[in-house]
């Protein structure tokens, strides 16, 4: 999957619109659609979650603010590595400072 055709793993019900990220939270955002529109269009593939880990850190900073969403995403990139198996692992609806896998793993 490339930035451009990456989805959402969460889903906005119909006549709600998405939350919108809070004045910090929309600066943390600019570095990581940066990269997602100007550099990861050039990289393979090479996340082994989905959603990805940019789209993780989107979701995450946006539904749930800069410093929750900021340690969701860190502790994601940290798990995304050859270490840990692949897996479906979305960004959780209640933020919970527990350690967490990803739910559902792909086969590869």
């Amino acid at each position: 999957m490339d930035a451009t055709s990456e989805h959402s793993a969460t889903e906005v019900p119909e006549g709600e619109s998405p939350p919108r990220p809070g004045p910090v939270a929309w600066v943390l955002l600019l570095p990581v659609r940066f990269y997602r529109k100007a550099i990861s269009p050039f990289l393979p593939p090479a996340c082994r979650f989905y959603p990805s880990c940019s789209a993780y850190a989107v979701e995450a900073l946006t539904r749930h603010g800069a410093a929750k969403g900021s340690y969701l995403a860190l502790r994601r990139l940290l798990r995304c590595g050859p270490w840990t198996p692949p897996g479906r692992d979305p960004v959780p609806e209640k933020f919970s400072w527990r350690h967490r896998t990803p739910e559902t793993p792909i086969e590869e």
